[in-house]
């Protein structure tokens, strides 16, 4: 059987009296990790905070060894970038590490150049030593800003950058000036992200759809919540706010639970990895355990959707380009490189009664009065999915919480609208998710709690 834990070399060392290239192992980190891993600590924010501590003092001991048998006393600082950065540190998560140096000795008893690479000879060895996957660099500053400037990736995971050891002003320098540098490149760097995502979600599907789902990088994963993150650094937008911290956690509290089933550094949820990664999250059955992944990925999905969209009206508005409204204004499932020339009217243009276009959105007409017209949600939802539209997140907040609710039986175009709105096909689908954050389609539908992100084994269908 698959659920059965591999062996891992990490777990059978004490690091007690271990030496590799001439530095001693802290004693006890190995020991330590295992009895976490392995001990009484349920997979959640607590235990991989717990990991990301043990880690960084096992680090910064190993730091300040390597750094006096090499000679180096000033200038250098060991940096925790990407998940590392963040705390959150799976059982099998690489160590994504920087060392970080100021270049040439100023001639004030510091290191010099060549002193680095003994350095990091003396750190990375004994994390390879413990069977510890790492992902590692050895920049100056400037070089770390230069190769964000041309690497997305490397500037991502240098938002998160956490000072580990050795010099913290130097860490601190670095943090400063890359997150000056992503704020003065956002609206170059921002439709370049997305249409990163944008590939992505092509390539991998979408998490909530999927049998065998990967949790990091299919959409609505761990990938998009780390982006969310570097959107919101860029003061253009924030996203929605309402359960995405609790989405993250359970899909980092799966991602826990798949590496100590599987021994393995995975994110994607195989089908027989399932009821074990159930068992361990203490939940009833694999069902269970996807009925949780799928409403998490919905909403990092929604979330992003609505921020992506915000990105583009803030940049619309900077740059005066109105272009951009194919790439950042449209649904996700909509994919479409956008046509030169094309233009957003900044006219309010009717879609249905009380529902107007602006912007690229669906929203409500200023003479909309949702007190008085309980059919007007599914006629704004309706009009959004007909004209393919994405439905303004503000106009669903607002039907949400003043819209009333509808007789029984249903009147006559409260039941056409809805055939309507699931007419409209793929262009549904954003719209109903729209309306069901805000929970709008189980207060119509009361019986769709029954059934909603409840998972299908059966790969013939597309949408759960």
């Amino acid at each position: 059987m698959s659920g059965a834990p591999h062996d891992d070399p990490s777990e059978r060392s004490t690091d007690a009296g271990t030496e590799s290239g001439g530095v001693k192992h802290p004693s006890g980190y190995a020991a330590a990790r295992l009895a976490l891993l392995g001990g009484e600590y349920r997979p959640g924010p607590s235990r991989r905070s717990e990991l990301a501590r043990l880690t960084d003092a096992w680090l910064g001991r190993l730091f300040d060894t390597a750094a006096q048998e090499a000679g180096v006393e000033a200038g250098c600082s060991l940096v925790a970038v990407g998940g590392y950065g963040r705390s959150e540190l799976s059982p099998r998560s690489d160590l994504d590490l920087l060392l970080l140096h100021d270049g040439p000795s100023d001639g004030k008893g510091g290191k010099d150049g060549k002193a680095v690479a003994p350095l990091a000879d003396r750190l990375w060895y004994p994390i390879w030593d413990l069977g510890l996957d790492l992902d590692h660099s050895v920049r100056t500053p400037l070089q770390a800003r230069e190769t964000a400037a041309t690497d997305l990736k490397v500037h991502l995971g240098l938002l998160d950058a956490r000072h580990i050891a050795g010099d913290a002003a130097l860490t601190a320098s670095l943090r400063t000036a890359v997150l000056a540098d992503w704020r003065a490149q956002a609206p170059k760097r921002l439709p370049e992200l997305h249409e990163m995502c944008v590939e992505r979600a092509h390539r991998q599907g979408e998490l909530s759809y999927l049998l065998e789902p990967d949790l990091k990088e299919a959409r609505g994963g761990l990938r998009d919540a780390t982006v969310l993150r570097a959107v919101a650094a860029s003061w253009l937008a924030d996203a929605p706010r309402k359960g995405l911290e609790e989405a993250c956690t359970r899909l980092l509290d799966a991602r826990d639970a798949l590496h100590l089933v599987t021994g393995r550094a995975t994110d994607r949820l195989a089908l027989q990895e399932q009821e074990s990664v159930a068992a361990r999250l203490g939940l009833l059955d694999a069902d269970a355990l996807l009925r949780q992944i799928y409403e998490a990925a919905r909403t990092i999905a929604y979330a992003s959707d609505v921020t992506w969209r915000e990105v583009g009206r803030v940049l619309r508005a900077r740059t005066g380009r109105p272009r951009l409204r194919g790439l950042l204004g449209r649904s996700r499932r909509e994919h479409i490189p956008p046509k030169a020339g094309a233009e957003t009217p900044a006219e309010r243009t009717p879609l249905a009664e009380g529902v107007v276009e602006h912007e690229g959105e669906a929203v409500l007409a200023r003479t909309a009065r949702p007190e008085r017209d309980p059919v007007l949600p599914l006629r704004a939802a309706a009009a959004a999915a007909q004209a393919g539209l994405p439905l303004s997140p503000y106009a669903v907040r607002h039907l949400a919480a003043t819209a009333r609710p509808l007789p029984t039986p249903w009147p006559a175009e409260a039941r056409e609208q809805l055939v309507t709105l699931l007419g409209a096909g793929e262009a549904t689908v954003p719209v109903w998710e729209a309306l069901e954050a805000e929970g709008l389609i189980t207060r119509l539908l009361p019986d769709w709690e029954r059934v909603r992100c409840r998972p299908q084994r059966n790969p013939v269908h597309r949408w759960t």
